[in-house]
């Protein structure tokens, strides 16, 4: 029987032996783990017990975020062999849904998503995966990268959705971990210049050390009159919306150009104001993200380029045995963190 990493309920959690289904299918792989990305949902589940109507009820495994190496082949698989080293796309959605059938996996309502109760998630030693939703990492990715692709993913879907065109100027709101990628991979999708806002100076540091992100301090500047100087009262292009936040909103009408494209990343905890007048007055284009879609390869293959060093962003890493000391690191929240890892291989 694995040990895993369990939430047993809110604000408990530990390293215990627990009965995972890991049976094999003809198109599956087995994959050891080794390492492991704290995500913001796994750290709120862990202090709060649900994520809107997804409730903890019984105890699950943790993590989503995770790269390893194949030790195992169902007897279909032809696209990776043994000793491959992987990251792997969490949600695996219904093939025959009518979302899978227009592309729109992510949000097909029958997706199971690791860690997302009732779901088991990957912090534990092995994993049985399907190998449609496995990608093989190039040799100069490391693993720590690898587990990087999937919050990266969700900063890819941002731009994609956004159609960056080359010379665009972005202003993305939030300087969380999902804000600073979604800038990063602003940058690489064309864009000549990435403001990123946040209350919090040390974020805003980690975000600046990227040359193209320059970082506005929403306490002690008005965001939109920073935007309206540097733009020549215009506006920018792009507004990529990370962090939830009621009066982000405001902030994102006022400094986004007429017909700009506006990108709701963040997911509010409570239902905020949004001012639809001031949006049809500019005739913008709203678009909105839930994961990410057809886009894991991407991703892979931006940060394989160089492009993109995700590698300053990992804050510290933790040995599995140290799982539960990782959760409450991430639960403090330290201003200077963006991820935190587990390894699970020594």
């Amino acid at each position: 029987m694995p040990k895993a990493l369990v939430l047993e309920e809110k604000n408990r959690i530990q390293i215990r032996d627990i009965d995972l289904d890991q049976a094999m299918g003809a198109q599956d792989v087995r994959i050891a783990i080794d390492t492991v990305g704290v995500c913001g949902s796994d750290v709120h589940y862990y202090t709060h017990g649900k994520i809107g109507p997804f409730i903890v009820k019984e105890p699950m495994v943790l993590g989503h975020e995770a790269a390893g190496t194949v030790i195992e082949t169902g007897s279909s698989v032809s696209n990776l062999a043994v000793g491959d080293r992987v990251c792997m796309e969490p949600g695996i959605p219904d093939p025959s849904s009518r979302a899978s059938k227009l592309g729109l996996y992510n949000v097909d309502p029958a997706v199971t998503f690791w860690a997302t109760p009732p779901i088991h998630g990957c912090l534990t030693p092995e994993v049985v995966h399907p190998a449609a939703f496995t990608y093989k990492l190039p040799d100069h990715v490391s693993m720590a990268e690898g587990a990087m692709v999937e919050p990266f993913a969700i900063g890819m879907q941002s731009a994609a959705k956004a159609a960056i065109k080359p010379g665009d100027i972005a202003l993305v709101i939030g300087a969380g971990p999902i804000g600073i990628m979604t800038a990063l991979a602003a940058l690489a999708g064309g864009c000549a210049k990435v403001f990123i806002s946040d209350l919090v100076d040390e974020k805003l540091g980690v975000a600046a050390q990227y040359d193209g992100i320059e970082p506005i301090n929403a306490a002690k500047q008005d965001v939109a009159s920073v935007i309206a100087k540097e733009t020549a009262n215009w506006g920018v292009d792009v507004v990529l919306e990370c962090s939830g936040a009621g009066p982000a909103y405001k902030t994102a009408l006022a400094a986004i150009r007429p017909g700009g494209c506006l990108v709701l990343v963040g997911m509010p905890v409570d239902p905020v104001p949004f001012d639809i007048v001031s949006a049809q007055a500019k005739e913008i284009r709203i678009e909105t993200v839930f994961r990410y879609g057809n886009i894991y390869d991407r991703a892979i293959n931006l940060i394989a380029s160089g492009k993109v060093d995700l590698k300053p962003l990992i804050s510290e890493t933790f040995a599995f045995k140290n799982s539960v000391e990782a959760f409450d690191r991430a639960v403090e929240a330290r201003p200077t963190d963006v991820k935190i890892q587990i390894k699970l291989k020594s």
